[in-house]
């Protein structure tokens, strides 16, 4: 009785520490959020405990959860143009899990502070990188415009003006518009500069960010 005790505990820790990053995923609007979290944490450390009961099969239980979530966190990453979304919820799926096992196994110590860590560093250092972010971003450029009027040369001429480091990968001509595709780099305040400068500009018909 007493060790059933001891496991509902375990399981109950779990709880609150999935509980926990799943607010912080759900504040976010993240794709694996509250409910995501708080099943993730309380699977893994039912696996674990579970694992610990069966000695001959213990370890291939152990090592199928983090297969199993290997699978789970796959699912919440996705690609949006040249962008990749959704890999910090993919490695918050994967420490959840690691502190569901650390639970699972008795080292409540252990899971504590990495818990400590990974709430650390969604919150706190999340915050300093978006901070980072700010200052030094790279972004595609798709700018089109009609050649009669305008040109890559005069385009690129002005983009140099602006003191705007880019990189063009691509030119494409089609229903008579020329589009050119550009990687580039800069602050975010170059960005909006950039972005009121082509939509002043007469001469381009479109632009896509």
């Amino acid at each position: 009785m007493q060790i059933e005790i001891y496991y509902l505990i375990k399981v109950l820790v779990a709880f609150v520490a999935g509980a926990l990053l799943g607010i912080e995923r759900e504040y976010r609007s993240e794709p694996a959020g509250f409910t995501t979290m708080i099943l993730i944490c309380v699977g893994s450390t039912v696996f674990t405990l579970l694992s610990t009961s069966f000695a001959e099969n213990g370890d291939r239980i152990a090592s199928n959860i983090i297969t199993g979530v290997g699978f789970i966190g796959a699912g919440v990453i996705f690609k949006e143009g040249l962008t990749v979304r959704g890999i910090t919820s993919a490695a918050t799926i994967w420490m959840a899990a690691a502190i569901g096992m650390a639970i699972g196994l008795g080292f409540f110590a252990v899971a504590g502070l990495v818990f400590v860590l990974v709430l650390t560093t969604l919150i706190l250092l999340m915050h300093f990188e978006g901070r980072i972010d700010k200052l030094h971003q790279v972004k595609p450029y798709n700018i089109s415009f009609e050649p009669t009027t305008y040109s890559v040369e005069l385009l690129e001429k002005e983009l140099l003006h602006l003191h705007i480091k880019f990189s063009r990968y691509k030119l494409t001509k089609q229903h008579k518009l020329v589009t050119a595709y550009y990687e580039i780099e800069g602050s975010q305040h170059m960005h909006e500069d950039l972005t009121k400068f082509l939509v002043s500009n007469d001469a381009v018909v479109s632009f896509v960010v």
